[in-house]
């Protein structure tokens, strides 16, 4: 089971953006920029489940479906292969199960069909090359994508701008933070429309 049910408004958080949360978080929780959307306008938010998987080994993420619960998103560590360890089935299979998507240090296929169903997916490169089905690798267990650390229940925020991890423990913190910064972001706005510069704004006039 999800031990850590999304308690936020997704369509807030997607438009805050994954800029402002990390800005708002003052935490090392952005995922490699080399992790990046499939295709055009996906954009995902849900609690992950980590896996992983060996290098072009595909095994676990059919594991991990049975533990998949609504609301999930898979955050796979495959090692950065390249091959296709994900595509148009898994992700039928996924939406069946109520995953809201996939994040993965490896390969993704399929992607045409992916943008058709609407299934949001991040991976750190496009790949052909077929998967074994060998070792099943771990489900739920904490991993490490790039540095960053990813637990089960942690939330997950993804557009074409990046992708950040938030731990669960500091969701509230990290939310009412962004929303406080997106408020006086808007402020600066109408000042900027209404014809101010950012050098006054930021006071940056007598920095050196």
């Amino acid at each position: 089971m999800n031990t850590s049910p999304l308690t936020y408004d997704e369509t807030e958080l997607l438009t805050m953006g994954t800029a402002t949360l990390f800005e708002a978080a003052r935490l090392d929780c952005d995922l490699d920029p080399e992790l990046r959307p499939v295709w055009p306008g996906a954009r995902l938010c849900g609690t992950a489940l980590p896996v992983l998987a060996a290098s072009g080994d595909n095994l676990p993420l059919h594991w991990a479906l049975e533990q998949a619960a609504p609301g999930d998103v898979l955050v796979v560590d495959a090692g950065g292969s390249r091959c296709g360890f994900w595509g148009e089935v898994l992700s039928v299979a996924a939406q069946a199960r109520g995953v809201r998507g996939l994040v993965i240090d490896g390969g993704v296929r399929d992607t045409a069909q992916l943008e058709q169903l609407g299934f949001a997916a991040f991976s750190s490169s496009i790949a052909i090359r077929g998967t074994g089905k060998a070792w099943r690798g771990t489900v739920g267990e904490p991993i490490t994508v790039r540095g960053r650390p990813v637990r089960r229940g942690d939330l997950v925020v993804a557009d074409q701008d990046g992708i950040v991890v938030l731990p669960a423990e500091r969701v509230d913190d990290v939310v009412e933070a962004a929303r406080a910064r997106a408020a006086k972001e808007e402020a600066y706005m109408d000042r900027l429309r209404s014809g101010e510069l950012t050098l006054d704004i930021y006071a940056l006039r007598d920095t050196q």
